[in-house]
């Protein structure tokens, strides 16, 4: 009788038109850099515009800095399903797939235009498939963002004085394998230990994005900030492809709309502030300087063959994308 009773309710609700209230998510995302960086600034605007467009139907959470652990260790998680949502910088993939390699080998990439039309390619697309078909992860959005500088202990004159530096690099191989080619000596660091080590000595250098950088403090630690512009970065936003597939057709446009426009804001964010960020460096007692990068260059040129003859990413790949720079 009771099962009768509320069927009939139910019925009644129905018949008045009255829609039953949506169910609701809710679902993690998973930071890891620096608070008031670029990356987080972005996250923080994803989380709140779909939180904002979704009435309910989805809340996000935002884990931020480094709580859940390293980039991989986020990353890993988001691959498992234990958290949902995760943003920073796209180079990271290359763990996972190799052709993401090509985003963090210098001097690759001439301007963001060159980078986001590599992206619309159909080689790019095959590179995102195979996240979501092998790993389980989906791209929402990416864009090209900022330069990676080099912060140093000791001032930086030319090329050779890269030569057995020791250089604090991220968990990612093309970063290893482009500062041995440059000279230097690499070490991999997590990003939240990054100062303590340029202060303690631990490394004698480092480098990254120029906001993430700043957020960092990295030019407190390590006072010669070198105008390398060695990599262009590119930012992304990422869903676990079974909870994407978990939501309504309606929720599925409302975070992949939010990650794009996530994105886009990044990169207009980045292009605007840049100069103003490493300007702010210097009044804050950091010493900017610009040396010849053509030696810098060749080095890294030169290497492309042996590097793609190692299988970090297909053959062939990185003239593809000079090519499109033409």
């Amino acid at each position: 009788m009771k099962h009768y009773v509320a069927g009939a309710a139910l019925s009644a609700v129905l018949s008045l038109g009255l829609a039953a209230p949506a169910l609701s998510q809710t679902a993690t995302f998973g930071g890891s850099d620096a608070l008031g960086s670029l990356y987080d600034r972005q996250n923080r605007m994803f989380v709140d515009l779909v939180n904002e467009r979704s009435n309910g139907e989805l809340t996000l959470n935002f884990i931020e800095g480094e709580q859940l652990g390293t980039d991989v260790q986020v990353i890993e998680q988001a691959m498992g399903g234990a958290v949902q949502f995760y943003g920073d910088d796209l180079s990271w993939y290359s763990n996972w797939v190799d052709d993401y390699a090509i985003l963090g080998w210098g001097f690759t990439f001439h301007s963001n235009d060159h980078m986001q039309a590599f992206f619309e390619t159909d080689t790019y697309q095959t590179m995102a498939q195979e996240l979501i078909d092998e790993y389980g992860v989906r791209l929402l959005a990416q864009a090209p963002i900022q330069p990676r500088l080099t912060f140093a202990n000791t001032p930086i004159e030319t090329a050779d004085d890269f030569n057995g530096l020791k250089m604090r690099v991220p968990e990612i191989p093309t970063y290893l394998q482009l500062w041995q080619t440059l000279g230097a000596s690499p070490t991999r660091v997590a990003w939240g230990e990054v100062f303590l080590g340029l202060r303690t000595g631990v490394i004698e250098a480092a480098e990254g994005p120029v906001s993430a950088a700043y957020a960092a403090r990295f030019h407190e630690a390590a006072p010669y900030v070198i105008r390398t512009d060695h990599i262009l970065t590119a930012t992304h936003i990422l869903v676990n492809e079974a909870f994407y597939q978990s939501l309504s057709p309606e929720l599925q446009e409302i975070v992949t709309q939010a990650a794009v426009e996530a994105t886009a804001w990044a990169r207009e964010q980045a292009e605007a502030e840049t100069d103003d960020i490493i300007a702010t460096m210097e009044s804050e007692g950091a010493t900017v300087s610009e040396i010849d990068l053509e030696p810098v260059r060749e080095r890294a040129v030169e290497a492309v063959e042996r590097i793609e003859a190692e299988g970090l990413w297909t053959p062939g790949l990185w003239q593809s994308v000079q090519d499109m720079a033409e």
